[in-house]
């Protein structure tokens, strides 16, 4: 991988240096650490200082406190913040998108052994037993979240009365799957493949086919900080785009998997990381899919953030009552403010003359 430099790096105002970004160990955090790996930050002339995270509420708080500058984060924590759901209200800006789709419904070997093969089995087991189950999710404003609520109400289970659903760290999804802790769980990658990889789950669905091209991951940023320090955050925006697209080639996702098992943020092999990035993604089933539409991080305009994507996620939000009906009103109030793309300011950012070989 080699990248033709510029001669000159491009003069930044406001700038904060390093700038702090936050992130989960998730395989759509794999712009992030490929940007890193390629030089980009800097061929874009910004400076940048990864913070990895356990959870999504460690995210949600040291944006809160300052403690980071930016962060790849679960979509639906931009309205949480702006709001001030389960926090003091921070407004905050997602000019970036991440990635469409990445996550999957994974249930246990258990379930699997007493007879469950889709959600229909599922609810005739959970009929027949006094036992409620425990379903797990990143976090309440995930797109997580909303999909196993569709995928188990689309089968006649209510998730209110019929189970009890509740929020884990992504790392934390496969052990307590292991542990007999949960029954099933949706999350990100790699921690599908881990279950599948170490025998104690199979995937009964992926998000690509309960929401084709559903906005994923976001870069939330302060409101006040993305103002002082354009920019600087239009350089990282440009990186970052320029890194998606490189990850979105297939012929790059064994370079993907591989930059993100040498940083050591993931905890588990490679050749798991390659399922969902390179394929064939193994289900645990008997059936493998191909990995060209698990992730997608740069077709399909997925970079871009609009109020049609931002609408997206408050309609999910609303539905599933996270966000008060009541409230409604300052949600909508919050679409072009929250999302869009690009902020005004980035069309003001010098190109720069480097290509990827």
């Amino acid at each position: 991988m080699k990248i033709a430099q510029s001669k000159s790096q491009p003069h930044l105002q406001g700038v904060i240096s390093p700038l702090r970004i936050g992130f989960i160990p998730v395989a759509d955090c794999a712009p992030l650490l490929v940007a890193r790996e390629l030089d980009l930050f800097r061929l874009h002339g910004v400076q940048v200082e990864f913070s990895c995270e356990v959870g999504w509420a460690t995210i949600r708080e040291k944006l809160l406190h300052g403690q980071v500058d930016a962060a790849h984060a679960v979509s639906g924590l931009a309205f949480a913040l702006s709001l001030g759901l389960d926090c003091q209200p921070f407004p905050v800006v997602a000019p970036f998108i991440f990635n469409l789709h990445g996550n999957a419904i994974t249930l246990s070997t258990d379930l699997w052994n007493r007879g469950v093969r889709d959600v229909a089995t599922l609810k005739k087991l959970i009929k027949s037993t006094h036992r409620r189950f425990t379903f797990a999710v990143v976090s309440a404003y995930s797109t997580h979240n909303f999909l196993l609520r569709e995928w188990l109400s689309a089968g006649g289970i209510n998730p209110e009365t019929d189970l009890r659903i509740v929020s884990l760290p992504p790392t934390q999804m496969a052990p307590s799957l292991k542990s007999g802790l949960v029954d099933g769980f949706c999350v990100g990658e790699p921690w599908n493949s881990e279950a599948v990889n170490s025998g104690y789950g199979w995937v009964a669905a992926t998000s690509a086919d309960l929401a084709p091209l559903h906005p994923e991951k976001a870069l939330l940023i302060g409101s006040a900080f993305a103002k002082a320090h354009s920019s600087q955050i239009a350089a990282v925006i440009s990186a970052l785009t320029q890194a998606c697209a490189w990850c979105d080639k297939m012929e790059n996702r064994p370079a993907v998997a591989r930059i993100l098992h040498e940083s050591s943020y993931f905890r588990c092999k490679e050749d798991v990381l390659m399922r969902s990035l390179a394929g064939p993604f193994v289900t645990g089933t008997g059936r493998e899919i191909p990995a060209d539409q698990f992730h997608i991080f740069h077709r399909h305009n997925a970079n871009e953030s609009t109020p049609a994507k931002g609408a997206w996620i408050m309609h999910q939000l609303l539905r599933h009552q996270v966000i008060p009906g009541d409230r409604e009103p300052e949600a909508l109030a919050l679409l072009p403010q929250i999302w869009a793309s690009p902020m005004p300011t980035i069309l003001k950012t010098p190109k720069l003359k480097h290509a990827l070989t």
